[in-house]
């Protein structure tokens, strides 16, 4: 069994920065992907980005390229968001999940961290 914990959400003011991390336990996670999602009240879930923890190999949705980047450390097991040049509409609260490789449903949820973009 697969366990996260996001930490690292906050308040900021538009511009700014803020790193999510999503820390793993359970078990070894070389042959996972570890995604990011957001969502705000009354809209669908929308991907942020991903990386395979074996090549480090990153995605990313078009609302943040440029501006959000998805890191790992292997060692200890713990994936990173980082979020830069926040707009208002990055308001949400982010999740990270995890699956398999070559799954196409991520089967492990952490609880979620809030992150507020306002003035």
């Amino acid at each position: 069994q697969v366990r996260l914990v996001e930490s690292g959400g906050g308040m900021v003011e538009p511009g700014g920065s803020l790193r999510l991390s999503c820390a793993a336990s359970g078990r070894t996670l070389s042959m996972y992907v570890i995604g990011w999602f957001r969502q705000d009240q009354g809209n669908e879930r929308e991907f942020v980005g991903a990386i395979t923890m074996a090549e480090g190999l990153t995605s990313y949705a078009d609302s943040v390229k440029g501006r959000f980047t998805v890191s790992r450390d292997s060692v200890r097991n713990t994936v990173y968001l980082q979020l830069n040049s926040l707009k208002p509409e990055d308001t949400a609260v982010y999740s990270c999940a995890a699956k398999p490789r070559g799954e196409s449903k991520y089967t492990h949820w952490g609880q979620g961290t809030q992150v507020t973009v306002s003035s």
